[in-house]
């Protein structure tokens, strides 16, 4: 992993990471994400190189505390199972799962006490509920979407009607398969 000492003063990133329809639906990319290429492969190593912890809403922790542990699904299978995971929820649970801990108290001061912490990046993947609470309370610094040639046409999506900021694009690519792969940073 590189780069993963924050300087003092410096507040970690919270970087969100969505496969997305080209409609913008979240919901289950299982049904619509079909061909992850080596460019993809690639572009999540970039991502999760630079994370050292992750936060995960409730119903996404059950899912892939049961999914991961076995899996060897590469570069996210060692990465997810290794890493610091840090579970956003109202309700009491077991977190069994290698270095799983809830976080306890308001969620968003949590999170904004992790973000002063020494430390990577914090990653957000999946957990599409999660993500939207954080990013409606501008707690989301970037956001990594691939986005795949599909019109899904059902299911949550990631951005409300509502939902105003502005962007900078950063990074993109496309990958041999056809999937977008877009990197912005939030203007404030």
């Amino acid at each position: 992993m590189a780069n993963l000492k924050s300087e003092v003063g410096v507040v970690r990133k919270v970087i969100a990471y969505e496969l997305l329809s080209l409609d913008g639906v979240a919901d289950r990319p299982d049904e619509f994400f079909f061909d992850f290429d080596d460019v993809m492969s690639d572009n999540l190593k970039r991502v999760i190189d630079h994370q050292d912890a992750v936060l995960l809403g409730r119903r996404t922790y059950d899912e892939w505390a049961a999914f991961w542990p076995p899996s060897d699904i590469e570069p996210f299978a060692t990465f997810i199972n290794h890493v610091a995971k840090y579970v956003v929820s109202s309700t009491a649970m077991s977190a069994d799962w290698a270095n799983s801990s809830l976080l306890a108290g308001d969620p968003y001061t949590a999170v904004q006490e992790l973000r002063e912490r020494a430390g990577g990046d914090i990653g957000v993947h999946g957990s599409v509920s999660l993500t939207q609470s954080l990013l409606a309370r501008g707690l989301v610094d970037e956001l990594r979407l691939v986005v795949a040639p599909v019109l899904q046409g059902r299911g949550r999506k990631l951005f409300a009607s509502d939902a105003a900021s502005r962007l900078s694009l950063t990074r993109s690519d496309v990958s041999p398969s056809g999937y977008l792969l877009l990197d912005y940073r939030f203007l404030r």
